[in-house]
Formats: C-alpha cells, structure tokens, sequence
C-alpha cells in the first residue's frame, strides 16, 4: 500500500511532460511585419536610481516609432533619489514620471494603466535589460491575434557559483512550465517583468486583483482573464522578445523572494494552479518524507530513488529544452545537485512564506 504514496509523482510526471510536449513543438513567430498601435510602457520602481539610467537608455534606443509608445515611470515612495534620476532623464521623447499615491508595485501599475494612452500596455521592471526590438516584438506578437495579454520570456543574469547556478536552473524550470502551459492555452504562471496586455482588459478585470495583497499584479490579472472565455493569452515566442533580470544578491533575498510569491498561493483561484501547486508540493515533502524515512527503514530508498526518477525524468527534459532555447544548456550540468537540493529549498521557502506574510518591498 506504501507505493500508492507515488500517486501524487505521477500526477506530476504528467503535468511536466505535458507542458515539455508543448514547449518542444513551439516555433518562433514569423514576423511579416506589424503595423503600429500605440504602446505605454510602465516601469513600477522603488529605491532603483542604479538600474534606470541602463532600462530608460535601453527604450530610447528601440526601434519602434517613437510617435507610438510613451514610457510612463512610476515612483514607489522610494527612499533614494529614484524620482529625482528619472525625472531628470531628457531621451525619450513621449515620457511620464509620476508618484504612487498609493501602496506597491500592484496599486503603482494600476496608477500607470490610468495614466497610460497606449491600447497596448508593457510592465517591466527597472532592473531588466532587453534589445532594441523589444517593443517592436510585443507590437508583433499583438498584431498577429490581437490577444487580451502576452506572456514574455524572462531570464536571469548569470552568477558564478553553485547558488548562482541553482537559482538561474530554478528560474528556467519556472519559465519552461510558463511557455509550454501557456502554448498549451492553460497558463499557470506569468512575470510583470515581461508582460503586455490591452488597456481595456486591464480595466475590465481590475476589480478582481486582491488589492488587499499589495503585489501579484501579474497572476491575478492572468487568473481573472482566464476566467473570460472570450479572453486569448498568448506566448511571446520571439527572440527579440527576451528580458534579462538581475538576481537576487544573496542566496537569503532569493529565499524571500520565492516566499513572497508563494505567500500569493492561499488566494487563488485558478483549478489548474491550485493543482500544480498542490502536487508539486506533496512531491517534495514525499520525496523529503521518504529520504529521511530511508534513515530509519532502508526500504524506503527504494521509493525515494524510485520518487526522485519520475519526478527528475520530465523536468531534465523541460530544462534540457529551455536551456536550449535560452542559450543556456552549459547549466544543465548543475541538475542533478540542484535536483537534490531543491526539496529542502521549497521547504525553506514554504516556512519563511509563513513567517513573513505577503508584502512587496
């Protein structure tokens, strides 16, 4: 009767390979280029005087009209001179810095959506870095369907170290699952630093993103469009598309980082995220369960070795694909010790997401 313990592995094996079915099908977007629609880019910042001058020279140097998008900055009560340094800035031509009257990153995107002239509005963050075609391939993509949102891909800046490593290998197995879920027309995940979407959608679903949780203005957006069946969310699959995030600067800001997001579990409402989430979960406290089970009884090393394959098989094959598409394949010799290290990872996370609550700094 022990084995059916590895019920809930299955059910993961299942959910990960499905979305590496999806993600080794994808084709890039070939572009026959896009006509214009007018485009508000949005940049929510806090304490970012360092990061804006790099983002702010990354817009002015993109290749879309410049007639077409606006660049709305919008200043989170930061403590440092982030309002002074993005004010100061003279390149963009149709250009905004505004003050939050409100509370985090949530309410300061919805503060710029009502300040926003575009039909189509882009959220990122004033630590990425992204090509000059960046708009352009969000235009494209647009164009192509007009969807209600567009997921874009997101990567990490490369570190040096075993954490280093982890952490880039963890981001991709998280955007592997984001692709090929969304490719799949079952979108589970998204990331505002990277991320499109029409005006009108946002204002029609705003009511529905918990303001009283102070970030999640990604998921909750793409949670409540799910719930329209005329709603379509699409998958950025170009690679002028691409966003590079910095990394957290210590392996402890990383862990509160993930807690913040997983705190954001308990107010879902998505079927199909509240699944994955559940199982991943019982995956790894089994996989902890039966290595320090196998201490006491060493027959359960049998169902841990036999729990660590199922479970490692579809997310070798995720990873090997992404990476691949990433330009990034050198990191998969890190899998097999990141593999071993990720359960007690999320269990770590899990608890510090207990301690701290939900709030966005």
């Amino acid at each position: 009767m022990v084995w059916l313990l590895l019920i809930p592995v299955l059910f993961y094996f299942i959910f990960i390979r499905q979305a590496y079915g999806f993600l080794r099908l994808m084709q890039p977007l070939i572009s026959e280029g896009s006509s214009f629609h007018k485009v508000s880019v949005i940049i929510p910042c806090k304490n970012e005087e360092n990061n804006l001058p790099f983002i702010l020279s990354d817009l002015e140097s993109q290749d879309y009209d410049d007639d077409w998008f606006e660049v709305i900055v919008i200043d989170d009560s930061s403590a440092d001179n982030t309002f002074r340094e993005a004010s100061a800035y003279k390149g963009i031509k149709n250009y905004k810095v505004l003050n939050n009257p409100y509370k985090g990153k949530k309410s300061a995107i919805g503060f710029g959506v009502d300040n926003a002239s575009g039909e189509l509005i882009i959220t990122t963050d004033a630590d990425c870095r992204f090509g000059r075609k960046w708009i352009s391939a969000h235009a494209t993509a647009y164009d192509s369907a007009l969807p209600d949102m567009i997921i874009g891909p997101v990567q990490l800046k490369e570190r040096s170290g075993f954490f280093g490593r982890f952490m880039e290998l963890e981001f991709l197995s998280l955007q592997g699952v984001t692709a090929g879920t969304a490719l799949a027309y079952k979108p589970v995940m998204c990331n505002s630093a990277n991320l499109s979407f029409t005006k009108e959608a946002y204002l029609r679903h705003s009511k529905n993103l918990h303001p009283e949780i102070l970030s999640g203005d990604d998921i909750f957006l793409l949670h409540s469009l799910k719930k329209d069946p005329d709603a379509e969310i699409s998958w950025l699959n170009l690679p002028d598309g691409m966003v590079t995030t910095s990394q957290t600067n210590t392996f402890y800001s990383f862990i509160k980082q993930r807690a913040r997001w997983i705190s954001k579990a308990g107010s879902y409402k998505d079927p199909l995220s509240i699944a994955l989430s559940i199982v991943t979960f019982v995956t790894i406290i089994l996989l902890v369960f039966f290595m320090i089970a196998g201490i006491i009884r060493h027959e359960f090393w049998l169902l841990f070795l036999v729990s660590f394959i199922i479970k490692s098989v579809p997310d070798y094959l995720l990873l090997k694909e992404i990476t691949k598409r990433y330009l990034k394949s050198n990191l998969l010799k890190w899998f097999l010790p990141s593999q071993l290290v990720y359960p007690f990872y999320v269990l770590i996370v899990f608890s510090y997401s207990l301690i701290i609550g939900e709030r966005w700094k």
